[in-house]
């Protein structure tokens, strides 16, 4: 499993990003944008589980990222990556931090993402 400070830690070594926390009604959702032009590339939340369609009772952290659109529909599999939550689902995707393997492509995901902001 990943969690939001394995992504902070990784965003922060690779790009220079620290998570800006600019809601104050979800102190805890964390946008990672770029420092020149403060485009979000990602953004860390907790939700209820069952916004998401899930079946669990809990609160859950996830990363929501830009993706073309046209590897959306691949990447999804209801499982860890979902249309976004709360944002375009034809150009950004949701990842379950829990149900996400720490050593898949996660890092490659978010790559592409600060890439497509840029």
């Amino acid at each position: 499993m990943i969690t939001r400070e394995d992504i902070f830690t990784h965003v922060k070594a690779s790009y220079g990003t620290l998570p800006d926390y600019p809601f104050k009604k979800f102190p805890n959702y964390a946008v990672l944008r770029h420092a020149s032009n403060r485009k979000w590339y990602g953004l860390v939340m907790n939700v209820p589980s069952e916004k998401l369609g899930l079946d669990e009772n809990a609160e859950i952290d996830i990363l929501n990222l830009k993706s073309p659109p046209e590897l959306n529909g691949m990447l999804r599999n209801s499982s860890n990556i979902l249309p976004a939550y709360h944002m375009d689902k034809e150009h950004w995707i949701t990842l379950v931090l829990e149900r996400t393997d720490p050593e898949g492509e996660i890092y490659n995901l978010i790559e592409q993402s600060f890439r497509l902001t840029k």
